[in-house]
């Protein structure tokens, strides 16, 4: 049977902490759906057509990598792909609260379904989407938290401001 995970997010942008998670997940299973999340509730900055090409180009070298987008409950889409597992990625404690609550619904909607935590990498630990753009809206280098191609996306979305 092959194993299919799914890691939801927004990745608004995504940021190395989110490729430590995708890469290793890769590792794990014998496919990984990276999904990106319409999420009415925030004011992305990228596009979701746009978070999924940044996402398509810097996980290009991971072979069963599939970048792909959803509306609705994370457990429908999960169905729908026939994936058994959900891929979460954890970077402090911090995060357990939330995630362990979105873990026990989606266990309740699905319970076929297991969550998957990952300890993101130390090094990545503090970082998240918010403050990278935070951090790129004063023109800081943000070389070292994202990749190449996301820092010129950066670039070009505050320059249009």
């Amino acid at each position: 049977m092959t194993s299919i995970a799914v890691c939801p997010g927004s990745f608004d942008p995504v940021t190395y902490g989110h490729l430590d998670i995708i890469t290793r997940g890769a590792k794990v299973f014998d496919q990984v759906i990276v999904a990106v999340l319409h999420n009415r509730n925030k004011q992305p900055m990228f596009s979701v057509e746009e978070r999924v090409n940044l996402l398509k180009e810097v996980t290009a070298h991971l072979d069963n990598v599939v970048i792909d987008s959803f509306n609705g409950l994370l457990i429908n889409y999960m169905n729908d792909k026939k994936a058994n597992t959900i891929i979460r990625g954890l970077r402090a404690v911090s995060d357990f609260e939330y995630e362990m609550q979105a873990a026990s619904i989606n266990k309740k909607l699905g319970p076929e379904i297991e969550t998957f935590f990952m300890m993101t990498n130390n090094h990545y630990s503090y970082l998240s989407s918010s403050i990278v753009k935070e951090v790129a809206k004063y023109e800081a280098d943000v070389s070292d938290i994202v990749p190449d191609i996301v820092a010129e996306a950066l670039k070009k979305k505050f320059n249009e401001k």
